[in-house]
């Protein structure tokens, strides 16, 4: 039992400084995932599911699924959201509920707009220690597993217009325990967000995007995407992950009412072993009135 004790330790401490909140290659298709103050910048109705399965052929890997729905409410002023988040690493699970609100602001001279948000809801961490292979099956550890939940907060702050964004945001600002066998807590996990289109030709945007995480006691990891928009109906792009990984992505947006998204990341680090890499889907629907129809197409 030592021995699985040890594994699960590993586990969960690999977790706790390394991937404490699931990763996405896509992440510029649910921005609410990571900022509050997204939710209503849309102009519609939006939702928006996303399934991970990281780094396929290892059992136990992380298996991610991301739920978001927003839409902007009282004259667009203000928009309300609820992201959904299950995160699953070998026995150990993470459920994430969070309500999100934001309030946008518009400048009369401008035509970027400003938007600050703050996101409230609940985390449950749990364990099942049944799946595991004991060699003493009267350890009360191995026999009770655990499962905590508690409160949590975030808040974000968000600049967009048409063709570009900048976004700071900390979805979690409560540091909280992550179990009950260990000293391993949820740590602040501070957000930056940017984007922008860049029209090539009549055929063809070049759209750059950066996702920068910092955790305190960790380094820095950085995302970067370049995706090309072809006649304004499919994505092709290029994401690497400082030190950790490269991949593809690819998007089919027949009308500015749906968008289905695919994405495949390969590791460059020591997790190259035995690793066929990262799978991520993305389904993404707008609803909206006949009069708020998008004039040209909805980038971000």
């Amino acid at each position: 039992m030592k021995t699985i004790l040890l594994l699960l330790l590993f586990v969960v401490s690999f977790a706790g400084t390394a991937q404490q909140t699931a990763q996405s290659s896509l992440y510029f298709f649910n921005p609410l995932h990571f900022n509050p103050a997204y939710a209503g910048s849309r102009g519609s109705l939006n939702a928006t599911l996303v399934h991970r399965a990281q780094w396929l052929g290892w059992n136990g890997a992380p298996r991610s699924q991301f739920l978001s729905v927003h839409a902007p409410v009282w004259r667009k002023n203000l928009g309300l959201g609820l992201t959904l988040n299950n995160d699953k690493i070998g026995s150990r699970s993470n459920l994430a509920a969070m309500f999100n609100a934001a309030y946008h602001l518009k400048f009369k001279q401008s035509s970027w707009r400003f938007s600050f948000g703050m996101s409230g809801g609940w985390m449950n961490n749990q364990a099942d220690f049944s799946s595991l292979l004991a060699t003493d099956l009267n350890d009360p550890n191995m026999l009770q597993g655990y499962s905590l939940s508690k409160p949590n907060l975030g808040a974000g702050i968000y600049a967009y217009h048409k063709k570009a964004y900048i976004g700071l945001s900390m979805p979690h600002l409560i540091e909280r325990n992550l179990d009950t066998i260990s000293n391993s807590y949820l740590q602040r996990h501070t957000y930056l967000t940017a984007g922008m289109v860049i029209p090539y030709n009549s055929v063809i945007d070049i759209k750059p995007s950066i996702l920068l995480k910092y955790t305190a006691n960790a380094p820095l990891s950085l995302d970067l995407n370049v995706s090309a928009f072809l006649y304004k109906q499919f994505w092709l792009g290029v994401l690497y992950r400082y030190n950790e990984g490269i991949g593809f992505n690819c998007a089919y947006s027949p009308s500015d009412r749906w968008s289905l998204g695919y994405a495949y990341e390969l590791p460059l680090n020591r997790l190259l072993y035995r690793n066929w890499g990262s799978h991520e889907i993305c389904l993404s629907f707008d609803l909206r009135s006949k009069l708020n129809a998008f004039i040209s197409p909805r980038y971000f």
